[in-house]
Parts: structure tokens; sequence; C-alpha cells
């Protein structure tokens, strides 16, 4: 694929920052990655070191096919094969017995690594020019809200890394989905970018484990959080009401109250729309000078399962 010139230079800058073990934030189509060779644990621990992750909660490593991912772990089982034909590149990840080429410093210790081939052509050209598989968490600080765009990094990161490689907005917008293949038929870890029916139309039904597991990065309680406080529902509870508060919904407002912002994810009810504008507008809403924000519960199907899997973890405990 033609880049422009000026993301071409940055490729190529890219490129020597993580050939000498830095680190870049780049694109893909869920949401921004911060990027390290994932082969050079001093060069991953600069990735929780920058966005202060806890070493317990793993990272999904980035590589550019199926077979570049083979040669990275012990064995890559039937139903492995069949999910990665059916969804890579896109924004499926896959957990699998790892190789001992592969630092513990990526996989939390565990003798797993979570691995997937994304689709954003930068990130491609970006792994293909680095000749290394790339760990890559979303780049922002530990447990805030994830970056869509390159705004968002430069926001949270800039002074901490050397390059954000600018490729637009993510095009789905939500973090890739989790699946456990250590046994057969796989387990669902985390709900995101691919719909869970439509792993199950593949496979059939599949169970799901979403508390701690060690086994994936996003399974925390307290997780893509505003610093504006977010509370769920769909009216203002008694104890916000006479503050300012922005509204988040799906497609339509709430009637009976009165918002200072509101962030309605598509009008015309279309999930991935939804999925694709989600974290964007929870930044702007935690950065409208709000006391708080309230988010309706979306339809729990296709990617509606996912955006509520986000917003209960970023919401306030009660």
């Amino acid at each position: 694929m033609k880049f422009s010139t000026a993301i071409e230079n940055q490729l190529n800058q890219a490129v020597t920052i993580i050939q000498k073990g830095g680190l870049v934030a780049f694109p893909t189509e869920t949401v921004y990655g911060l990027g390290a060779n994932a082969l050079n644990s001093n060069a991953v621990t600069k990735i929780f070191e920058v966005k202060n992750r806890p070493v317990f909660d793993p990272l999904i490593v980035h590589v550019g096919c199926m077979e570049e991912s083979e040669a990275l772990v012990e064995s890559f089982p039937p139903v492995a094969k069949q999910l990665a034909a059916a969804f890579w590149p896109g924004p499926l990840t896959l957990v699998l017995y790892k190789k001992k080429i592969i630092p513990d410093i990526v996989t939390a210790g565990f003798p797993t690594v979570a691995i997937r081939v994304p689709s954003h052509p930068i990130a491609l050209e970006l792994i293909h020019r680095c000749q290394c598989p790339l760990a890559a968490p979303s780049a922002n600080r530990f447990g805030k809200i994830s970056p869509t765009t390159a705004q968002h990094v430069k926001k949270d990161l800039e002074t901490s890394i050397e390059l954000i490689l600018d490729g637009g907005p993510c095009s789905i917008g939500i973090e890739s989905t989790v699946l456990s293949c250590l046994q057969h038929p796989p387990v669902l870890l985390r709900p995101g970018g691919i719909p869970l029916e439509q792993i199950e139309k593949l496979l059939g039904p599949i169970h799901s484990q979403f508390e701690k597991t060690g086994l994936s990065p996003g399974q925390l309680p307290d997780h893509y959080m505003p610093t504006t406080p977010l509370y769920l529902g769909k009216s203002i509870p008694p104890f916000l009401v006479q503050k300012k508060i922005g509204f988040l919904g799906f497609n339509s407002i709430p009637v009976l109250d009165s918002f200072a912002a509101v962030e309605l994810l598509s009008p015309k009810g279309i999930l991935s729309e939804a999925a694709a504008h989600f974290f964007s507008a929870l930044h702007r809403l935690d950065q409208g000078g709000l006391d708080a924000i309230l988010a309706e519960p979306f339809p729990n199907v296709g990617l509606g399962m996912a955006i509520n899997d986000r917003l209960y973890k970023a919401a306030q405990k009660q």
C-alpha cells in the first residue's frame, strides 16, 4: 500500500525507534497501541513504566500474519486456525501456549500469550518493516479512557514517548475480542470488536469468563475510567440533581431530564457506529467541566456487549 510522504517519514522513524528498544504509539482498527519489540524484555518493561500498568496484567502481541503467530506459540490448534482464517486480520485476540522466545514480562509470567493480527494498514506495515512482533496495549495511562485518535494519545502520553504515528480515527473503536484457545470450545475472556454472535455462528455456543483470569488484559473491575465520575442508569439519580451532568446514550435522550452535555453515539441505532464513536464521546464528556456523566446501558447484543463491558468497568461502584 502507498502512504503519504508524512506517514512514510513517520514509519521510518518508528522502525528506528522500535529497533533501538523504544516505544511508538500507532493506530490499529480497534484503538491506538503503545508498541515495543515483543522479544525485547527491556523495551517491553518501558511500556509498563510509561502506562503505570501493573506487571500482572499481560499484553497483547501483534503480528503480521498467522504464520508469524505460529512461530511464537507451542501449537496452533485446529479451532485457533479456524478462528484466524475467519477473523484475521481483525479485532480478535487468541490466547495460546507460548514459546520461550516470548519474555515473561509480556505474559505476566503465564505460559500463554495473547496474540492477534491487526487489520489497520499502518499497523501491518509497521510490523512488516520492524521484522518483529509488537507488544502493544492501548496507548494511554493504565485504567483510563482508551485512545481512538492520535490526539487522545498526545493528551495522555506526549511527553513520555518518542513518536505517535497518526493514522486518523480508529474504525472499530473498541478493543479486540479475546478468546482462550487452551480448551475446546474456546472461552470468551473479553468481549470486543468481533461480536460473540459471529463467533458462535462459526463454532457453536461458547462459555464466557469475564472475571480476572490473568490470561487477558481488560479483565480488572475498574478500567476505561474517565476522571469525571460515571454512573449507569436511564435517569439522573437524586444525589446528582442540581449538578452539571453529561449524558452518554445510544440513540435517544431521556425526555424528563436536563443535561449540560449530550453525546448520542448512533442516532440511527447502529451498534457498529456507536462502538466507533464510544471512546471519543467519553473523552469529550470527560473534558467538558461536568460534575458527573450518566451513561445508559446498551442493548446487550452484538457490539453492545463490548460497549456495556467498558461502561460497567468505567462506572462508579455503588
